[in-house]
This record gives C-alpha cells, structure tokens and sequence, in this order.
C-alpha cells in the first residue's frame, strides 16, 4: 500500500516538492551559515519524494538546548510558511475521504517543519 500510495504522491506533485526542497537546500548551503538549514531541507526533500511508510521521531542528543535555538532560528526565518503550506494543502485534502492519506502526509510534513532539528527520519 505504501508503494501505491507513494506512486500516486509523486505523479500529483511530490517530485515538485522533492525539487522545491532540493533547490532551497542548495541555495542555503552557499553560506557557512546556511549549511545547518540546508541539510534539514535535505531532509525534507527526501520525505517529500516518498512520505507513505517513513516515520520521524525525535533524537535523543547531547546538543542541549543547540536544537532548540536551531528551530526556533528555523521557524522565524522562513520555517513557519512552510508550515502554513503544509496546513493548508492537509486541510484541503482532508475534505474528501479519497485525499485523507494524502492530507495526512502533509501535516506529516508540517509537524517536520515546525521543527527539524533533533528529528530523524526512518
């Protein structure tokens, strides 16, 4: 089911979100400082391809409180309308019972962006 579900994720618009999130995570990695924010775009470019079966949980890490200032940095810079995006288009999918998976991919995705940092993929 999770081949077919991500089949149909990515001919209605996941490889455009693969491609969005690559290009935004190039262009972060042309500064030293983007670097960090590069890579979580990387990060979401990779569940944006192929959402269906992939799991995100929190890390445990000895950064302290390095991840949270990192997503708090995230979520004022940009992070929030990505978000609001991902909202919006679960929101839209969820009316009807044909876009509920698809719809909870996006807030998937959401919970991703409102904060990457201290999150893995599996």
């Amino acid at each position: 089911m999770n081949l077919i579900g991500n089949i149909i994720w990515i001919i209605f618009g996941g490889l455009v979100i693969f491609f969005e999130y690559i290009i935004g995570g190039l262009i972060l990695c042309l500064t030293v400082v983007g670097i960090p924010f590069g890579i979580q775009c990387f990060k979401f470019a990779i569940v944006g391809l192929a959402p269906f079966g992939v799991r995100i949980s929190d890390t445990s890490s000895n950064t302290g409180c390095l991840s949270t200032i990192m997503n708090i940095i995230w979520l004022v810079f940009g992070g929030f309308w990505i978000v609001l995006t991902h909202l919006f288009f679960g929101l839209l999918l969820c009316i009807t019972i044909v876009g509920i998976p698809f719809g909870r991919q996006h807030f998937k995705l959401m919970n991703l962006a409102f904060s990457p940092f201290g999150k893995s993929i599996s």
